[in-house]
């Protein structure tokens, strides 16, 4: 995922594009999701990136240059910090092992932490170039880091050891997000080639790559296993629906400019995308081929990345309030102090 200096402001088949036509009943009814908490963060740092929500221990993590924000999930407190870090981008858990781990982009590091205590356990040291995304494979029990840099790379680690035990080589580009679908694949967005990587969780193979077009710089990436759909949140204001299993695109949606962040929520049907200009997309799977855009939300200048709370169904975007517009185009400066999470949810408070 890309690391933020805050920036204010055809494949086999038929793709289906989501109609802007008026929505129907069902539509309407989910068209209610609003922003239901602020979440102050505050300092000068202009680096953010990832966030992820411990359900159970009821704590909010949010990536924040040299360190790790910890907040109370559901009152925006502060927990704590997890520290020492240069250009944090991913947080993951292993609950089992009691272990929080962050990906650290520019130390070519994953730091690994106490969960409960969130003091540093370890570093590993060195992954491929830019570890960004991480992600927790329960079925091979691997941790697997995203190297968004030249090398292409997704680096495997055993958690039990802390140690670095295999490279996936994808020959990518500039690598994004990546998902698993619990029948031992994982996919891999590419922003530069607009490619989806596949690779097999077990043997550590490349086993295909798939284009997305016409979709353009694919980054944020959500996936519904139950009904072998991977979705993919393009640049150029659309999202690529695939059928996890072939690669066919089964579906084209229109979502906000410039996403960075994808969810799927299996409860509602509904997947999320949080875009730069300051909008979240929210589209519901009426069926496995269609998509229906149910509502676009305003939220805030930056809030492109996304993480969601299973437990109350809670999305959680970061932004920051922002100056005057710079004559010339150029970006508008961040307010001091004024760096935030938003709480999002539906309209009756839930």
């Amino acid at each position: 995922m890309r690391y933020r200096h805050l920036l204010f402001c055809a494949a086999a088949g038929c793709a289906t594009v989501a109609s802007s036509s008026a929505p129907s009943a069902t539509q309407a009814a989910a068209a209610n999701y609003r922003i239901i908490a602020r979440y102050q963060i505050g300092g000068n740092d202009t680096g953010y990136d990832y966030m992820r929500v411990d359900a159970v221990m009821r704590r909010l993590y949010v990536a924040h240059a040299t360190r790790v924000e910890v907040l109370n999930a559901d009152s925006g407190e502060s927990v704590g910090q997890v520290t020492g870090m240069h250009g944090v981008h991913g947080i993951e858990f292993v609950p089992e092992l009691g272990k929080g781990y962050t990906s650290d982009g520019l130390d070519r590091a994953v730091t690994v932490f106490d969960r409960s205590t969130l003091q540093v356990r370890k570093r590993i040291r060195y992954t491929g170039e830019k570890p960004d995304a991480i992600a927790y494979d329960s079925d091979t029990r691997r941790l697997f880091v995203v190297n968004g840099g030249g090398s292409g790379d997704v680096t495997v680690i055993d958690p039990v050891s802390d140690a670095i035990v295999d490279t996936v080589e994808l020959g990518g580009g500039k690598l994004e997000q990546l998902r698993f679908d619990g029948r031992g694949r994982a996919f891999v967005n590419d922003e530069q080639r607009s490619l989806i990587h596949v690779f097999d969780t077990h043997t550590l193979k490349p086993l295909a790559t798939w284009s997305v077009a016409p979709c353009e710089e694919p980054t944020g990436m959500a996936i519904d296993p139950m009904h072998h759909r991977v979705f993919s949140a393009c640049g150029n204001n659309k999202l690529a629906v695939l059928d996890s299993d072939d690669g066919r695109i089964v579906a084209i949606a229109p979502i906000g400019s410039d996403p960075d962040g994808a969810w799927f929520d299996p409860a509602t049907q509904r997947i999320f995308t949080s875009n730069k200009e300051g909008t979240l997309s929210v589209l519901h799977e009426a069926t496995p081929d269609r998509y229906d855009t149910v509502q676009t939300l305003m939220t805030g200048p930056g809030a492109r990345t996304i993480t969601a709370d299973e437990k109350t169904g809670h999305l959680f975007l970061p932004t920051v309030r922002t100056g005057p517009a710079k004559a010339g185009g150029a970006a508008a400066s961040m307010l001091p102090d004024s760096f935030a999470v938003l709480v999002v949810g539906l309209g009756d408070g839930r």
